[in-house]
């Protein structure tokens, strides 16, 4: 019995010291589980686990590549420089101050801003094997995207605006379209476009990027970026719908809306000023098709990624705004005439001196 009550007695011992040192063991644990949910050690966390995205660009060819890197690079030096000689235009020529021009001025510098936020680095991707963007690089070419295009369609239905008051109401158009009332309608359209756009960013900057990190595409679009994350989509994808699409629906419908009241009231007047008036909106209409209809395509239906959807990006990334000088300077004789007289007015002079100057040297 004594035998037995020693061997007891070790055996509680044992089972003492096992059962303190689990208790320190998990106290030890604990501690590491509070310390790990940390605040802000989760986004540490998505940021350091996903540093960069992937981009698969356009194509992989090699021979493609350079033949791309030519066309965009052309491309984007005919957007800037064309914009630019718009809005040079708009403004030293005293004929074009009128809402009108200065609407189409603000729209061509939303162009350049538009072409400008991804294009250079598209163009020098294509000279690259290995194309990659930092988390930050990504969530600015969000930002700018939606900030431009948003300010963009608003732009537009601002336009279409001008143009009904114009035609529909022509005795009240210097009262209506003012300079306040032309200012008021561009600092909405940038007003909306940042709403927009930082509306998008508020539930994209916190999602969690924990794996996957290959895009599809050629620069960061939100549709993409939200099927990388580590969580459902579907909820994101929702809120895609009701912030981008309602947008692009509801300034879509107002401009066919507004085409369609000025189509009628010219068809009651005459046939010469429905031709007339077909001319001056057949612009207008050719950039609202193209622009509306690849975004209302991509935002409308974000839940499923087509391979059409590259195409689109590129019509309103890089085609819709080399379509504002376009159309604007060959099919407008105002801005021809004026251009033409830009031109002519500090050009053509240097040309005569520098004729002249040659001319003297040759005869001495």
């Amino acid at each position: 019995m004594v035998h037995l009550k020693k061997v007891t007695g070790k055996q509680e011992a044992q089972s003492a010291r096992c059962f303190k040192k689990i208790m320190e063991n998990s106290s030890r644990e604990n501690s590491c589980f509070r310390t790990s949910v940390q605040p802000g050690t989760m986004d540490k966390a998505n940021s350091s686990v996903v540093p960069e995205f992937v981009l698969l660009g356009l194509c992989s060819s090699q021979k493609l590549q350079f033949f791309y890197f030519f066309f965009f690079s052309v491309l984007y030096m005919v957007i800037v420089l064309g914009n630019l000689l718009i809005i040079l235009t708009v403004t030293f020529d005293t004929s074009l101050h009128s809402p009108m021009y200065f609407l189409l001025g603000n729209l061509s510098f939303i162009d350049i801003c538009q072409a400008s936020f991804a294009t250079p680095k598209i163009t020098a991707d294509f000279l690259s094997e290995h194309k990659t963007i930092s988390f930050s690089g990504c969530i600015a070419q969000i930002f700018f995207i939606h900030l431009f295009t948003g300010g963009e369609m608003v732009l537009l239905v601002s336009m279409a605006y001008d143009r009904y008051v114009a035609i529909c109401k022509p005795l009240y158009y210097v009262i209506i379209m003012s300079q306040r009332t032309c200012t008021v309608m561009v600092t909405i359209s940038w007003a909306v476009g940042l709403v927009h756009t930082l509306s998008q960013l508020s539930f994209t900057v916190n999602l969690p990027f924990c794996g996957p990190n290959v895009m599809d595409s050629f620069f960061c679009d939100l549709p993409r970026v939200t099927k990388l994350a580590c969580l459902d989509s579907n909820i994101i994808e929702i809120l895609i719908v009701v912030n981008s699409g309602v947008l692009s629906l509801s300034t879509f419908s107002l401009l066919v809306s507004s085409y369609i009241i000025i189509f009628v009231t010219v068809l009651l007047k005459s046939s010469a000023a429905m031709a007339k008036t077909f001319s001056t909106l057949a612009s207008h209409i050719a950039v609202v098709i193209l622009f509306f209809g690849s975004c209302i395509f991509i935002y409308v239906w974000p839940f499923t990624i087509y391979p059409v959807d590259k195409l689109l990006d590129i019509f309103y990334t890089v085609f819709t705004p080399i379509l504002n000088p376009i159309i604007y300077t060959l099919r407008n004789r105002d801005m021809k005439a004026a251009i033409r007289k830009i031109v002519n007015y500090y050009l053509r002079p240097r040309i005569i001196s520098e004729m002249s100057l040659v001319v003297r040297t040759s005869l001495h």
